[in-house]
């Protein structure tokens, strides 16, 4: 499968500076989810700034 990072870096939520997945949704999550977190794209662009991508985290945002 094609990687469209030039297109995903226009969605991408993710504001850690040094982040080498930044665009590459498919290697993002594989990592988040081998740490047992949530990409900072499914958080809200305040809340992916703490970098608390835990599912507890996510869902009490969605809660708001």
């Amino acid at each position: 499968m094609e990687c469209l990072k030039e297109q995903n870096l226009k969605d991408c939520g993710c504001t850690y500076p040094g982040c080498s997945r930044k665009g590459m949704c498919c290697q993002c999550v594989r990592y988040h989810r081998a740490k047992g977190a949530i990409p900072g794209c499914f958080f809200p662009r305040d809340t992916e700034k703490t970098y608390d991508r835990s599912l507890t985290n996510l869902l009490e945002r969605l809660r708001k």
